[in-house]
């Protein structure tokens, strides 16, 4: 039964693979700041004018212009093969080291006790979300490298096993594992601030008289969880540049991207031209601040 039902969730967790595939394209191809596409004049909710760059469905449909349909699913195998292995390792090690689910303290005076006990099963859950960052960030490298291929439309990574081979020919070992610091900081970081906020909340912030607040706490996590999210997204963004930096694609070298030293080179970088965030949004992506109205009419894509 434990077989079948792990099989259920790798094949479900591969579904929702392919079908969210084209949106991480997207997203690696902003995060790497590639813009083939001209602003748009928009008006914001004040009225005014602005410049809008151009959202998911406008870029993946230029994708499709460039490289068919079949473009919008570059790298998706290596990807779906690094989301069964962390659900298979993700399963075995809840096996092996079971943790009692999380109980609410109501009474205030039991907290240190209560502190404790979400203490341990968070650093339970990071040990656990750490083991399984490492056993599927190589392939997770693969896919990014082989996504970011359109930006120079190359064919260096033209499948999992070529890959895999001349990354270890080009960089040894550790080529499958650049950019895995500020993912598991950014993974560690999530974690604690999510449980500890969450339980903080959960403690002093709602009240056990409320009718629904059993409903209420059922929440919390998930909510600080979107929060969350947002302020450790700058690590995900310096580990996925650091994954495609100097490994031979045009858009990990001059004059698309700057060669970095460590992540950290990156991050400064990054600050210093205010793009922590880029690629977080993909919906609705306002320009950069020095591309103005009076640039985009020079370059006649003023409509």
């Amino acid at each position: 039964a434990g077989e079948v039902g792990d099989a259920v969730f790798v094949a479900l967790g591969a579904g929702i693979t392919v079908l969210s595939h084209p949106l991480q394209l997207v997203k690696l191809l902003v995060q790497v700041g590639h813009e083939p596409l001209s602003p748009s004049v928009g008006t914001n909710i004040f009225g005014r004018r602005v410049l809008y760059l151009p959202g998911f469905f406008t870029y993946a449909g230029y994708i499709v212009q460039v490289d068919g349909k079949r473009g919008l699913f570059r790298g998706l195998f290596p990807r779906i093969i690094s989301g069964a292995l962390s659900t298979v390792v993700r399963g075995k090690l809840k096996k092996v080291f079971p943790i009692e689910d999380m109980e609410h303290v109501s009474n205030k005076d039991d907290m240190k006790t209560s502190l404790k006990k979400v203490v341990r099963e968070t650093s339970h859950e990071m040990v656990s979300q750490c083991v399984y960052r490492i056993v599927s960030h190589p392939l997770h490298v693969v896919s990014l490298r082989c996504m970011v291929q359109f930006v120079g439309q190359e064919s260096k990574y033209s499948g999992l096993f070529v890959s895999i081979g001349r990354i270890f020919k080009e960089e040894g070992i550790l080529g499958f594992f650049v950019g895995i610091i500020p993912h598991l900081l950014g993974d560690i970081i999530f974690l604690w601030c999510c449980n500890l906020l969450a339980h903080f909340i959960n403690t002093y912030a709602v009240d056990d008289s409320f009718s629904h607040a059993p409903a209420v706490r059922s929440y919390t996590k998930f909510v600080m969880g979107i929060g969350v999210a947002v302020l450790t997204y700058p690590f995900l963004l310096a580990a996925d540049l650091m994954a495609v930096n100097n490994c031979g694609l045009v858009a990990g070298l001059p004059p698309c991207s700057p060669v970095f030293s460590s992540w950290l080179h990156c991050w400064a970088h990054l600050s210093k031209q205010g793009q922590l965030f880029r690629g977080s949004s993909l919906f609705f992506r306002r320009a950069p601040v020095g591309l103005t109205l009076a640039s985009i009419m020079k370059h006649k894509t003023f409509r």
